[in-house]
């Protein structure tokens, strides 16, 4: 054995218990027992977590006018820095590209530095005059790339696709067995709203939740899952962040519907009041933040297990770039902060009693894993790549964009206070974080090969 993790409380999805854990050649081996090392990690008064995985990130992302301000490297630096193993990105096809062409693309790009394993989605924007992108499902799902994006939005930026494109790449998808993702808004209504506060000199980041709001989100929710039960298809809706979403994925799930839904940690934590500060553009996301009602709702879903993954939607920008938008709210870059985050979070908020910590590891690791076609990560089973997090449940900790491991230079979790923080990060058996400090070594990251997603 290479090395031995002793004396800690094992987290799994369903329960934890206190044992000693095993790793050689970069995946788990033992779990209890007498076992002998040539290396010993003392994790007494620590829980063991397996690593979390983020499942929706815009890495190096041109969008807005600018690209997204953390690199693959940094990006994924950040990641394990914060117990996040694995990322995935999504991959913008355009005109003219192919799916594979456009991940491979991607993948050249980030391969040289990523300092987590990496996947892919594919967010589809076009499918070709005679529909030809369509033929090229299953062969995208041979090489990996088992989940689609569709944008119900962003019709501007030329990413959006109609009704009539969606209820296609549905049906073809499920033959593939591909799982088909949706940002959720209704676009329409959204530029109406927008035209009318623009023209009255509404142009604070206030206007930008007011063009916004929870209806708007939740007609494109009701919409997809809509289109996804008349078709049999399986749905995954990214960043649900309001209320009568929530409403309309429970029912779903309740009538046997293969509909499953990630949110965010900025969802779970700020409400729409954030776009009335003085600092309120550095906010601006989409879908925004909203209501108290709205977080409330996805606290309850979280417990009941309406909502099956959180992740971050990671897509920073400068502060500079932001402030494009004090003047109007339209010319913002839409993203926030989060990889790093997302794990210490969730682990504070069953420090707190609010989820179980074998909850947060669903969450965060187990499902996400599971419905992605991620076969070697989520959790901690022999066999398993050994993605391992040390979590010190008494540490205090404030989150600053000094203590952060990104390239951005603001973040909208500035002075946040949590109970509890990892304090070591395994990447398949290789010690990548310490005690504040990444050290591990760009490059050591994989691509990430998936199998069927949607399968839980």
């Amino acid at each position: 054995m290479d090395l031995v993790i002793r004396n800690g409380i094992l987290v799994l999805g369903s329960h934890e218990f206190r044992s000693d854990l095993g790793i050689e050649k970069g995946r788990i081996a033992a779990i209890g027992g007498d076992i002998k090392a040539g290396e010993e990690i003392d994790a007494s008064g620590l829980y063991v977590l397996p690593g979390a995985v983020d499942v929706h990130t815009h890495l190096q992302m041109p969008f807005g006018g600018t690209v997204s301000a953390d690199s693959y490297e940094a990006g994924t630096r950040a990641a394990v820095c914060g117990g996040v193993t694995t990322v995935f990105d999504y991959a913008i096809q355009r005109k003219g590209k192919g799916i594979v062409q456009t991940v491979e693309e991607r993948r050249a790009l980030a391969e040289p530095g990523i300092c987590a394993d990496i996947a892919f989605h594919c967010a589809i924007t076009d499918l070709g005059q005679e529909g030809e992108l369509l033929d090229e499902f299953p062969r995208a799902a041979d090489y990996g790339v088992s989940s689609f994006k569709c944008f119900m939005v962003y019709k501007k930026e030329g990413m959006m696709i109609d009704d009539g494109m969606l209820m296609r790449i549905m049906e073809k998808a499920g033959e593939a067995g591909i799982l088909t993702n949706v940002h959720a808004e209704n676009p329409d209504a959204i530029d109406a709203r927008i035209a009318g506060f623009l023209a009255r000199g509404n142009t604070s980041p206030w206007y930008h939740y007011l063009s916004r709001p929870e209806f708007v989100e939740a007609e494109a929710v009701k919409r997809a899952v809509h289109w996804a039960k008349a078709l049999g298809a399986k749905l995954y809706i990214v960043h649900l962040a309001c209320k009568e979403g929530v409403e309309e994925v429970a029912k779903a799930k309740a009538e046997g519907h293969s509909i499953f839904a990630e949110t965010c940690p900025q969802y779970l934590e700020f409400t729409s009041d954030v776009y009335k500060r003085e600092d309120g553009r550095n906010f601006v996301c989409s879908p925004p933040m909203k209501g108290p009602e709205s977080r409330e709702a996805l606290w309850k879903a979280l417990k009941l297990g309406v909502i099956d993954t959180v992740a971050t939607d990671h897509c920073p920008f400068m502060q500079a770039e932001k402030d494009w938008g004090k003047e109007d709210f339209t010319k913002i870059p839409n993203g926030c902060a989060g990889i790093e985050n997302l794990y210490p979070y969730m682990l504070s908020a069953a420090n707190a009693g609010r989820i179980s910590f074998s909850r947060a590891v669903q969450l965060c690791a187990e499902t996400p894993a599971k419905l992605f076609g991620c076969a070697s990560k989520g959790s901690i089973t022999v066999g398993k790549d050994a993605d391992i997090v040390l979590y010190d449940p008494s540490m205090d900790f404030t989150i600053r964009t000094e203590n952060m491991h990104s390239d951005y230079d603001q973040t909208i979790w500035e002075g946040v206070a949590l109970k509890g923080y990892p304090v070591k990060t395994l990447l398949r058996g290789n010690l990548v974080y310490d005690q504040g400090k990444y050290t591990g070594k760009p490059g050591q990251g994989r691509y990430i090969k998936r199998s069927e997603s949607g399968c839980l």
